[in-house]
């Protein structure tokens, strides 16, 4: 356990109560002269180039972007962060495809659970919009746990002291002004956060100079950006086939879709995000192959605070957790506010519940996750298995969802079906806890009747069955 931190406790504490109180204040005070349902839930839809911009991105990215690519690069190498990069940014075209589309078919919407309720049943709406939520709930928990563990890392600051600040500031203001409060907070936070990140590139190749390379990484571990590393290959994939396929499910891009005052201004915030995405998850999953490359014993998830770090600094201590906090309640707002748009727009046709005030209920429900998300957090769980989980349904949905757009002949059994059986063959393949075994491999069926290859790689089997078997059963119903 570490015993020597890089600022008191009191100094961190007062810099994560200062700035969130900023950040409350900032969303509440932006809000409060207009509060209809319109911009709750869609910011009025009149949102324009440079806010809907900061907020595509900023909510793009989250305090995960510290320790997932870091980690990652470690093992999976350069491949792992082109998947991961790709992975994160890659919804932004799509959206810029499927959101004129939506946008015209169903202009007054402001989700896509609401277009899937009215093209299928209520049975097969009802497992999309539980699985979206199971994903967003589980995106909260490990966001608020990735600051608390970051500030514990820096100052020794309990855990539970970080996540009770950071979820009691950002539902005073999310739950009060909704989608508008998240937006306007965005576009500040996406500042920070673009400031931050180059002057700790900037800091980090001055300090380090010539280990901050290709060449060195190429030196000290070379089969980390070898095209025939086949790790790199399956990382590089998994991560895109399995980030892509959340961030398609995420509500918070469908609000912001809806949100743009126009779809010209739709499609150029979606190409910018795009753009600025991928350089920065890059820089990431770099600078976790370069620490590990300087000291192989280093945490991977750690790599990128190591190399800022290295010198003991106090300004560059507050300057990261300044960077944790902007990424984190950037993430944050838009999970509370897309949760309980959902709730808001689709709880009548879930519940039928008569005389009901869904704001307020979204409200509850929304406190409550939360109390379970800062449980989470304060507990330090590693829910990195929970992620992959959920990561693996997003991808059991993705293909027969969105070919549902064009193919109008795709009906509820058909698709029920095919997302049944793409999970199935899912879960056959996901691996245990330990990523020793699955349930066919080791389990129903010896480990050692199976190829290497296929034991090594139970996650990215998993994920690849998963979005890949629907389109099996697609074709055997002899859709056209």
């Amino acid at each position: 356990m570490q015993n020597t931190y890089f600022i008191s406790q009191t100094t961190s504490l007062t810099l994560v109560i200062v700035i969130s109180f900023i950040f409350a204040y900032l969303g509440y005070y932006h809000s409060r002269k207009s509060r209809t349902t319109s911009d709750y839930l869609t910011a009025n839809r009149n949102i324009g180039v440079f806010s809907l911009t900061t907020s595509l991105t900023a909510s793009a990215l989250g305090a995960w972007i510290l320790f997932g690519p870091v980690s990652a690069s470690t093992w999976g190498g350069l491949g792992s962060i082109i998947g991961y990069s790709l992975g994160t940014a890659f919804p932004m075209l799509f959206l810029v495809y499927f959101g004129k589309k939506i946008r015209s078919e169903f202009p007054k919407g402001s989700s896509l659970i609401e277009y899937l309720r009215r093209k299928f049943g209520k049975s097969l709406f009802k497992l999309v919009l539980l699985m979206t939520i199971f994903y967003m709930f589980i995106f909260l928990c490990a966001e608020v746990t990735a600051v608390a563990v970051l500030i514990n890392y820096v100052s020794g600051t309990e855990l539970w002291v970080t996540a009770l600040i950071i979820l009691l500031s950002t539902l005073c203001y999310t739950l009060y002004g909704g989608l508008r409060a998240s937006i306007f907070t965005d576009n500040i936070q996406m500042i920070v956060i673009g400031i931050i990140l180059i002057i700790s590139f900037i800091y980090i190749n001055s300090s380090i100079g010539s280990q901050f390379s290709f060449e060195f990484i190429s030196q000290k571990n070379p089969q980390l950006l070898s095209m025939s590393y086949l790790s790199s290959y399956t990382a590089g994939l998994t991560f895109f086939i399995a980030v892509a396929a959340t961030n398609l499910f995420h509500q918070g891009n469908w609000q912001r879709v809806y949100a743009a005052k126009s779809f010209k201004i739709l499609k150029s915030s979606l190409i910018i995000s795009f753009v600025i995405i991928i350089p920065i998850v890059f820089y990431m999953g770099f600078a976790g192959m370069v620490a590990f490359s300087i000291d192989e014993t280093v945490r991977p998830d750690l790599g990128f605070f190591s190399l800022l770090l290295k010198n003991q600094s106090i300004l560059i201590s507050l300057t990261i957790i300044t960077l944790g906090l902007a990424l984190t309640i950037s993430t944050v707002d838009t999970l509370i506010n897309a949760i309980s748009s959902l709730i808001i727009v689709d709880g009548k046709a879930t519940l039928s519940l008569k005389k009901t005030n869904y704001f307020n209920v979204s409200k509850y429900i929304i406190i409550f996750l939360s109390l379970i998300s800062f449980i989470v957090a304060s507990r330090g769980f590693d829910i990195l298995y929970l992620f992959l989980l959920a990561d693996l349904f997003c991808c059991a949905f993705v293909i027969t969802v969105f070919y549902s757009f064009y193919n109008k002949k795709i009906n509820e059994k058909t698709a029920y079906t095919s997302i049944i059986v793409g999970l199935f063959g899912g879960i056959l393949m996901f691996p245990s806890m330990d990523f020793s075994k699955s349930l066919l491999v080791g389990g129903i069926l010896p480990l050692e009747i199976f190829n290497p290859f296929i034991s090594q790689s139970l996650l990215f089997l998993s994920f690849v069955t998963a979005t890949f078997l629907p389109i099996i059963v697609l074709k055997f119903t002899k859709i056209k």
